[in-house]
Parts: structure tokens; C-alpha cells; sequence
């Protein structure tokens, strides 16, 4: 009987345990995010971060509650669509997009060749995301994952970001200050969460337009997209849109914008 009480008692104080764990894994509000981050930094240098990197990208990271109030409001996405494309395909955004397709005409053709993503899908995508790079976030992106990690809705994913967010650091491609971008930790002309940065990212993404449009045709390639078919919505390239963002009418706006700066009207209009 006292054998199966210790075990019972030893079995109590290991479940508290696991939930005490888990309760600090994440938090609601500022409450405990600087005990958190201790505990992320171990994290970190169990998953082959150094302790300089680790120490010079996380000492003034700090919880952004505009971050968390961003998080909670995306309502946008549950526009209509003729609401939502109206609102991000301008008579202005279309002008540029064509300017930017003849001026970029020769680098276009060869990240087409390479892999097979057209110029006008590229340049819509970066019309899209920064406004043709005009505004690329001012968030600080290690700030942004570390609250974002630390917040119980989707701390896991969260968690992974902030740990490649430090291997592009590490990797010596980018400061803890160069990193800013959306609220999210997007980061570069075409905004790549820092897991796609790492698979996909090719040269300067946060300065060089040819390097974000050839690392946007690379992402798109690697999600299945078939050279020479249509992107709308039904056509054999449209779910890749969809891999890029998961929301039906920011893929369908991309899909019109593109249509547009190539000349053509969408059927789905």
C-alpha cells in the first residue's frame, strides 16, 4: 500500500510539474514574458544557437502589446472580395506594376526561365505585400515572434519563427537591428516569415528588389507551381497562391492584380 502511495504521490507531483511547465510555455499579456525569454534562451542554445547571438538578439527584445492588438483584429481577410481587391488594386498600383514589368523586363525573363513564375505574378505579389518595397514594416521583427511565441493563441509556430529568426543572425545574413518588418515578423521586399527566408531566401531580400522577386519565384516554385498554366481562382496554379497566403481573397486579388498588369480582366471580377 505504501509502495503504490509513492508511486501515486510521485505520478501527482510529476503532472503538477508538466503543468506548471506548460503554464509558463506561454502567457496572456506582459505577466511573465521576461521569465519566458530566460527560458527561451536555453532553448536556443540547445538548438545550436550561440550564446553571442543569443545575448545580442534577445537583450532588448521586449513584449509589444500592438503586436497582440494586431493579432486579435485581423478583420480584412473577411471582406468581400470585390470589397478587399478594390481596396489594395489601384488605377495607381496597376501604372506602377507595368512600369516596374518593363524595367525590370530582363531579370523577370530569366527568374521565368529558371522557374517559370511570369514577372507580372511577381510584381503583383510585391505590389501587394510592400507597395513595390515602399513600406516593408517598421516592427522590430525579434520583439514581434518573441511576443508572438510567448502569446498562447499560436505560440508553437511562433516559437519556430523566433528560432530561425535567430539563425538568419547567426548565418551572418542580417543584424538584430536590420530585422524590421510587419507585425507578424514578415520581413523583406515580398515579406518571408524567417522559416521561408531560410528555405527559400537568395541574396538581399531586404534591399534588392531582383533578389526578393527571384526568392518569391524559388518559394512558388518549390509549392508545385506549373510553368505556363493560370493562377485564378479554379486554374491549375491557384492553389500555390494559397500555399502563399492561406486567405482565398488575398490569393484571388493577387491572381486580378497580376491579370491586370498583364493586360487581361479576370473572370472572376
Amino acid at each position: 500500500m505504501k509502495r503504490c502511495g509513492w508511486v501515486s504521490a510521485l505520478a501527482a507531483v510529476a503532472v503538477t510539474m508538466a503543468g506548471s511547465a506548460y503554464a509558463a510555455s506561454c502567457g496572456r499579456g506582459s505577466d511573465g514574458f521576461d521569465s519566458w525569454l530566460q527560458g527561451f534562451k536555453q532553448e536556443a542554445a540547445a538548438a545550436g544557437i550561440s550564446r553571442s547571438v543569443i545575448e545580442s538578439a534577445l537583450s532588448n527584445v521586449a513584449y509589444d502589446d500592438d503586436v497582440i492588438s494586431h493579432d486579435r483584429g485581423q478583420r480584412a481577410f473577411g471582406q468581400s472580395f470585390a470589397t478587399f481587391s478594390g481596396k489594395h488594386i489601384t488605377a495607381y498600383g496597376v501604372k506602377k506594376g507595368r512600369n516596374l514589368l518593363r524595367r525590370y523586363a530582363e531579370p523577370l525573363q530569366s527568374i521565368e526561365q529558371r522557374y517559370g513564375v511570369p514577372g507580372q505574378v511577381l510584381i503583383a505579389i510585391w505590389g501587394l505585400e510592400t507597395g513595390f518595397g515602399s513600406t516593408t514594416g517598421k516592427y522590430e521583427t525579434l520583439s514581434a515572434l518573441a511576443t508572438l511565441a510567448y502569446d498562447c493563441r499560436r505560440s508553437e509556430k511562433f516559437h519556430e519563427e523566433l528560432i530561425d529568426a535567430l539563425k538568419i543572425v547567426q548565418r551572418g545574413d542580417l543584424s538584430p537591428g536590420e530585422m524590421r518588418g510587419a507585425w507578424a515578423g514578415e520581413i523583406g521586399q515580398t515579406q518571408f516569415m524567417p522559416s521561408s527566408y531560410l528555405k527559400y531566401g537568395q541574396g538581399d531580400m531586404i534591399h534588392n528588389a531582383v533578389d526578393a522577386l527571384s526568392s518569391t519565384a524559388n518559394y512558388l516554385h518549390a509549392k508545385g507551381w506549373q510553368r505556363g498554366q493560370g493562377w485564378d481562382e479554379g486554374q491549375p496554379n491557384y492553389p500555390v497562391l494559397l500555399e502563399w497566403n492561406a486567405a482565398s481573397v488575398y490569393s484571388k486579388t493577387i491572381g486580378l492584380f497580376a491579370d491586370k498588369l498583364g493586360g487581361a480582366d479576370s473572370q472572376s471580377e
